[in-house]
């Protein structure tokens, strides 16, 4: 049996990295190459209360996978509204433009995971709409960009 190369392995609490609120919600992402050094791509949390969404964009290099653990979202993909409920999940093809909101009376917590990585960090997201909150800093998954 042939042994394989094993980067270094670390945990990461999601809740000590600060969250960026940028394009609405509560982004954190956890496992990302600045924090763990993945080279493949990312995976994060995002919690949104009642009312709050994540404007719609699109990744042209990513994959994206949403999976609910609480609470209900409504993700709209290229303009198709799909309800989602705990232990659901769906994948956001590259280049499919979507958006999160919680329509329903309770915090909503999903967990993404986007793969491959952007040849660069800003060219991870298009946005597509205005941000709701366009002064916080822009998310950066990599090193000190």
């Amino acid at each position: 049996m042939s042994q394989t190369n094993r980067a270094t392995v670390e945990k990461v609490r999601f809740s000590d990295v600060p969250p960026n609120r940028r394009r609405g919600g509560e982004i954190r992402v956890g496992l990302s190459p600045s924090t763990v050094g993945s080279v493949s791509g990312f995976m994060g949390a995002v919690t949104l209360e009642p009312g709050d969404y994540v404007s719609e964009h699109y990744h042209p290099y990513s994959e994206e996978f949403l999976y609910v653990v609480r609470g209900q979202l409504v993700v709209t993909v290229d303009g198709a509204d799909i309800d989602l409920a705990p232990d659901e999940g769906i994948m956001v093809p590259i280049g499919a433009r979507h958006r999160l909101v919680n329509h329903g009376s309770e915090s909503a917590l999903a967990v993404i995971h986007l793969s491959p990585l952007a040849p660069e960090p800003r060219l991870g997201h298009v946005d597509t709409e205005p941000l709701p909150n366009p002064d916080e800093p822009t998310l950066h998954v990599a090193g000190s960009d």
